[in-house]
């Protein structure tokens, strides 16, 4: 019997393991003869780019009603380190290793988030990283009722990407129930700090007027060339001297690739991630291939994919058809991925929407909150239980695209 393993139980993995799933069955192939694997921390799937909303806990899906009815093997541990050579995964389950090998390995381990600087008060930071650190969060706004100083429904938001803007515009709103509850609404503030000179850097020029008035519109101070110096539990110092008083303080600089690529040889790029050629295998490592947010695979000429659900779902696709087509000697799909589309939540104020790498609006306000809303709710989740519909989804030709091109549109 072959064994494909999948490592990972986020977007990347799960569609990775469906589409192997769904090649096998294509190839006539029965579970005995191909065996599919997924090594996960948690039987759970969580929908991370939610943890910025309310109740974040309830983001996740039961990864056994995606994979047990497509006939893909669930394993709960931690891969701790990839031995190629021999074609072992090392793996940790409540403190004891064990090795399983593989003929074919999909690396889909995501990403986590780059810590905070070490300035004093940093442990005091909130993120949204990890379900539990954003249920931690939300306990934290639960109990600033109990607090007495002045900066209790305050907050300050370190870095403007897209978690940072979302945080922020979010936090307005979920501060501000809070505050009008006990009567407090003209206590709230939100600010957004940025190192850059320019809010979102990394979003460019083309949606930067239409972030600019969202952020305006929901009520955050934006706070540019500069970053967190010091902070404690009632006051953050910046860098250029400033004093905010705020009592909540949310860390949201950037991501990097994580799991156990530390002992895999290969290039890297500066994000961390493992060079993948065109057909998701890892250069220089035989029988490997990486999917999601530690693959860096180009997907237009000189622009490698962003750490992003909608390629993770790509990704996932090819790599998973891939693994199966490689042991079985079919032709190898060269990757494909979906133009690319941003849907940037900007809480009260609506959403900003662009396509391309160029970022051309093509909707704000409450259009682009439509789109943000069915993405969030419907479109990243994936199908569960039905075994032909969740083998349909996992089809590499089906778009993870949330919206035809549509015009652009005012609140």
């Amino acid at each position: 019997m072959s064994q494909i393993v999948v490592v990972g139980g986020g977007f990347a993995a799960v569609w990775s393991a469906a589409a192997a799933a769904r090649r096998r069955a294509e190839a006539g192939r029965r579970e005995d003869e191909i065996a599919i694997t997924v090594i996960a921390p948690s039987p759970e799937m969580v929908i991370r780019p939610r943890l910025y909303e309310e109740n974040p806990s309830s983001m996740t899906v039961l990864l056994d009603d995606v994979l047990s009815p497509i006939g893909v093997r669930r394993a709960q541990g931690t891969v701790r380190a990839v031995d190629p050579d021999r074609h072992l995964v090392v793996v940790e389950v409540d403190g004891d290793t064990t090795e399983m090998s593989y003929d074919r390995l999909v690396l889909a381990t995501g990403s986590r988030l780059v810590p905070p600087p070490s300035v004093p008060g940093a442990d005091l930071m909130h993120d949204v990283d990890t379900r539990d650190a954003a249920a931690d969060l939300e306990r934290h706004l639960d109990n600033r009722h109990l607090s007495d100083g002045p900066g209790r429904f305050r907050a300050v938001v370190v870095g403007s990407g897209f978690v940072g803007l979302e945080v922020a515009t979010e936090l307005v709103d979920r501060l501000g129930r809070r505050a009008a509850a006990v009567g407090a609404r003209d206590e709230l503030w939100v600010w957004l700090v940025e190192r850059a000179d320019v809010v979102a850097p990394e979003l460019g020029e083309g949606p930067r007027d239409q972030v600019l008035a969202g952020l305006a519109g929901a009520g955050v101070d934006l706070v540019l060339g500069s970053t967190v110096a010091s902070m404690n539990a009632q006051q953050v110092t910046l860098a250029d001297g400033r004093e905010l008083s705020a009592e909540t303080v949310v860390w949201t600089g950037g991501m990097r690739a994580h799991g156990p690529i530390e002992s895999l040889a290969g290039d890297r790029d500066v994000l961390g991630r493992l060079e993948v050629d065109a057909r998701m295998f890892v250069v220089g490592v035989p029988d490997l291939l990486a999917a999601g947010d530690v693959a860096s695979v180009e997907v237009a000429p000189g622009r490698l994919a962003p750490q992003s659900c909608q390629y993770a779902h790509q990704h996932g696709k090819h790599a998973g058809h891939n693994a199966v087509a490689d042991l079985l000697g079919l032709p190898l799909l060269d990757f494909n991925g979906d133009p690319y589309v941003t849907v940037v939540d900007l809480g009260s104020a609506g959403a900003v929407y662009t396509e391309g790498f160029d970022r051309q609006v093509r909707a704000v306000g409450k259009s682009a909150k439509d789109v943000k809303r069915m993405v969030n709710t419907q479109l990243i989740y994936p199908p569960t239980k039905d075994a032909d519909v969740i083998l349909t989804a996992a089809d590499h030709l089906s778009e993870s695209r949330p919206v035809k091109p549509v015009p652009v549109e005012g609140p």
